[in-house]
């Protein structure tokens, strides 16, 4: 006859309760799973699953009994590491759509925009389209697989305890926030210095040329050099996405 102890359910539960509760936080808040048209039915699945290949190769210390004293601040503890982690992942791609905006705005596309369905909301034609191209840059270097790679080391950098000690470096966390700025502004730096030169030439025309209908002649002019110049650009895109992402997946950890 079988029979099994409370001691070793508690120890079984600690063994998959932590290391859910982390890859869960982390499905929530990073990029591509959390989207809003993901069911949570997938994203639970995908956090059990994950779960089960990686909580057996988990040090034994990493299972603190469920039910301890500290059990809430284990629990927060989990929920910081991996929104933490996607909070990283999720700043590039805030980035890349800063970049997209401000674009739009200045080719004179803020008038068009779409309702995307990710978010039920009307979102600018080039900020989706350069969220698009950063969805495939993240899935084509392995983005996802690095992420779960992340989040299994993260057990080993910052152990489950009731404080945050170890590898997780939060001032550095909120200091990656202001890359969001520096790395859109990169992004579309280029469209930007062109765009500027052609506002300045269509002031300097409309100066010399005051009957003419500087708005009926600058759009199209702005429109087809800052599709141009996009188009010149899109190939250094993808590198420059790949340094952010890994730069984003090496943060949180040492």
């Amino acid at each position: 006859m079988i029979s099994v102890t409370s001691a070793q359910i508690g120890a079984w539960l600690a063994m998959f309760v932590w290391p859910f509760v982390r890859i869960l936080a982390l499905l929530m808040a990073a990029p591509v799973i959390n989207a809003p048209n993901v069911p949570a039915q997938v994203k639970i699945g995908l956090a059990l699953a994950v779960t089960v290949i990686v909580a057996p190769t988990l040090p034994p210390e990493a299972h603190p009994a469920v039910s301890s004293s500290s059990v809430f601040a284990l629990m927060a503890q989990q929920i910081v590491v991996g929104v933490a982690l996607g909070f990283a992942m999720q700043v590039v791609f805030a980035a890349v759509e800063l970049a997209g905006d401000m674009l739009g705005l200045q080719m004179g596309l803020s008038f068009a925009g779409f309702v995307d369905p990710s978010s039920n909301d009307q979102s600018p034609l080039v900020g989706s389209f350069l969220g698009l191209l950063a969805t495939l840059v993240f899935l084509s270097i392995n983005g996802h697989l690095a992420m779960i790679a992340a989040i299994v080391d993260s057990f080993t950098a910052v152990p489950i305890a009731p404080t945050l000690e170890g590898g997780l470096e939060l001032p550095r966390l909120a200091a990656w926030g202001g890359e969001l700025f520096r790395l859109g502004l990169q992004l579309s730096l280029p469209v930007l210095a062109t765009m500027l030169l052609v506002n300045l030439a269509l002031g300097v025309l409309a100066r010399a040329a005051p009957q003419l209908n500087v708005f009926a002649v600058g759009f199209p002019i702005t429109l087809v050099v800052g599709f141009t110049v996009l188009a010149a650009a899109l190939p250094y895109f993808g590198p420059a996405l790949t340094v952010a992402l890994e730069r984003g997946l090496a943060l949180t950890l040492r």
